[in-house]
C-alpha cells in the first residue's frame, strides 16, 4: 500500500528547517511528518508531497526527492507549483492545479499511483479533490484550521472584507475547504470539539453534516517521545542552574509569535497581580533571539510589532525582573527547559485565543511539566475527560481567571508530583504518534474498501482562481 500526504505550503526537509520560525512552518508540518514517519514504520510506503522551490533564499527545497534517515519507506517529493520563488500559503491557490498535474505525471511514469491520498490545510485538501477526480483515488481531509473561524477571529465585516481578501484570499480558501470536506472519504480531526465547532461553522453547513459519524474520525496527534520525555539529559543541568536564580516556580510560554497565541494576556496578568509577581517568574521562549530586552531586529517585522507591544507593557509596569525571555535553539533544548523547569514546581502555559489541538501542551506534559491552558479548543479535551483532570483550564480572554488559575497551578505543593506523573501517563495512553498512525491506517483501509468514485465538482474553485 502507498499513502501520499499532499501539503504544498511551507516545506519539508530532513533537518526540519524553519519550523516555528515562519507561519507556514507550523504545527501542521510536524503533524504530517510524524504520522508519515510512523506509517512508514508500520510497513506502509509513504510519500510527503510538497512544493519545489528554486529560490536562493530557500536553497534547502530545490531537490526533487529527499529521504529521512532511518525511514526506508518514506520519501519527500517536491513538484513545481507556479513560480520558482518561495510563496506564502495565501498566494499558492492559482498554481495548485499545475502542481497536481505534475504529481499525477510523476506517479504515472513510475507506475506507482497511491492507494490513498490525504490533504492538509485547504490547499492540500483541494489538491486531493483534484487528484481524486482525475485518478479515482479515495482521499481524506485534515483542515488543521478553517478559514471561517479565522475570519471570525480577526473581525471581518463589510467595511474591511476587501482589505483582508487581498491579503488572505478567503474566497478561494473557503471554496477549497468546502469542496475538500464535502467529497472526502473521511475528515480527520484532532478532537470532537474541532469536529463540531470548526466544521460546524455556518459557512460550511451546506457542505458537511457534522452529525455524520461516517464522515469524521478523531485521530489525536502524538508527541515525539524520543525528544519530549521525562528522562534527564546532560544539558538539563545547565538549564536547572539558570532557573535556580529565580527562587520560585516558572510559568513557561512557548509558541509562535502571533496575536492568536495571546502571550500578551499572561503579561497583563503579571502586570495586574502582585501575588503572581511575588510567587512566579514568567518565562517566554523566543527562538533565535539572545536577549529580547536588548535587540529584536532578527525577528520578522510582524513579530517585532507584537514583541514591541509586550515590551511597552513590561516597561510601563516595571516587570523586567518578573518576566524573562529565553532562547531555545532546538526541540531538544525545549524538552530540556521543560524538564528543568519541572524541578521548581513550574508549569507550562498555553493562553491561545483558540487552539485547534495543542501540540505544545502534550509536548510539555510528556516531559512531566504540568499545564495550564486555554479552554478554547483542543486543550479542553487533553486536560479533562470523564470528569477527570490532567491539568488546568482557563478563559484566555478573562485576565482574572488567568491569574487565579496560574496561582492555583503553581501552588500545588505536594500535589505537583501527582500532576507531573499524570501528565506523562496521559501522553503515553493517548498521544503517541504510533497510536495516531495505527488509527489513521485502520480508517484508511476501511475507506479504501468502501470507496466508490464520484464526480467532484471543482468548477466553483476553478472560477475563483481565474
Amino acid at each position: 500500500m502507498r499513502v501520499a500526504f499532499l501539503n504544498p505550503q511551507g516545506n519539508f526537509d530532513p533537518k526540519d528547517r524553519y519550523w516555528t520560525q515562519h507561519p507556514d512552518f507550523g504545527g501542521q508540518l510536524v503533524y504530517v511528518k510524524e504520522i508519515a514517519c510512523a506509517l512508514s514504520k508500520l510497513g506502509i510506503k509513504t510519500d510527503i508531497i510538497t512544493r519545489k522551490i528554486n529560490d536562493n533564499n530557500w536553497p534547502e527545497f530545490s531537490g526533487d526527492i529527499e529521504l529521512y534517515e532511518g525511514f526506508d519507506n518514506l520519501r519527500i517529493l517536491r513538484f513545481q507549483c507556479g513560480p520558482d520563488k518561495f510563496l506564502k500559503k495565501e498566494d499558492l491557490w492559482p498554481y495548485i492545479n499545475e502542481w497536481v498535474r505534475n504529481i499525477i505525471e510523476f506517479y504515472k511514469k513510475k507506475d506507482e499511483m497511491p492507494d490513498f491520498i490525504t490533504g492538509h490545510y485547504g490547499d492540500g485538501g483541494i489538491a486531493c479533490a483534484m487528484m481524486s477526480q482525475s485518478e479515482k483515488i479515495p482521499y481524506s481531509f485534515t483542515a488543521h484550521s478553517l478559514g471561517a473561524l479565522k475570519m471570525d477571529k480577526i473581525g471581518i465585516n463589510s467595511d474591511n472584507i476587501r482589505d483582508f481578501e487581498r491579503i488572505f484570499h478567503f474566497s478561494k480558501r473557503l471554496t477549497a475547504e468546502r469542496i475538500a470536506m464535502h467529497y472526502s472519504s473521511v475528515n480527520f480531526v484532532s478532537t470532537q470539539m474541532e469536529r463540531f465547532e470548526q466544521y460546524g461553522h455556518p459557512k460550511y453547513s451546506e457542505y458537511i453534516d457534522v452529525k455524520d459519524d461516517s464522515h469524521f474520525k478523531v485521530c489525536s496527534p502524538g508527541v515525539n517521545r524520543k525528544i519530549f520525555n521525562e528522562t534527564s539529559r546532560n544539558q538539563d543541568v545547565d538549564f536547572e542552574k539558570a532557573f535556580a536564580v529565580y527562587k520560585k516556580p516558572l510559568i513557561v510560554l512557548s509558541s509562535r509569535i502571533d496575536p492568536k497565541k495571546n502571550h500578551i494576556a499572561v503579561i497583563k496578568a503579571f502586570a495586574e497581580s502582585d501575588e503572581l509577581r511575588k510567587n512566579a517568574q514568567l518565562m517566554i521562549i523566543v527562538r533565535g533571539v539572545s536577549d529580547v530586552y536588548k535587540d529584536i531586529t532578527s525577528l520578522k517585522d510582524t513579530e517585532q510589532k507584537i514583541v514591541t507591544e509586550w515590551l511597552q507593557i513590561i516597561k510601563k509596569y516595571d516587570l523586567e525582573s518578573n518576566i524573562s525571555f529565553f532562547n531555545a535553539e532546538s526541540q531538544s533544548d525545549l524538552a530540556s527547559i521543560y524538564r528543568a523547569a519541572s524541578h521548581y514546581n513550574s508549569i507550562f502555559c498555553n493562553p491561545a485565543l483558540y487552539e485547534p489541538f495543542g501540540l505544545t501542551v502534550i509536548e510539555a506534559m510528556s516531559c512531566g511539566l504540568p499545564v495550564a491552558a486555554t479552554s478554547n479548543g483542543g486543550p479542553s479535551e487533553i486536560l479533562k475527560e470523564n470528569g477527570y483532570k490532567f491539568g488546568f483550564l482557563f478563559d484566555p480572554e478573562d485576565i482574572n481567571t488567568i491569574i487565579s488559575t496560574l496561582l492555583h497551578s503553581i501552588s500545588l505543593s505536594e500535589e505537583y508530583s501527582k500532576f507531573s506523573k499524570l501528565s506523562i501517563s496521559r501522553v503515553l495512553e493517548k498521544y503517541t504518534w504510533k497510536n495516531t498512525a495505527e488509527n489513521y491506517l485502520k480508517e484508511i483501509k476501511i475507506k479504501i474498501s468502501e470507496f466508490k468514485p464520484a464526480e467532484i465538482d471543482l468548477s466553483k474553485f476553478l472560477e475563483t482562481i481565474k
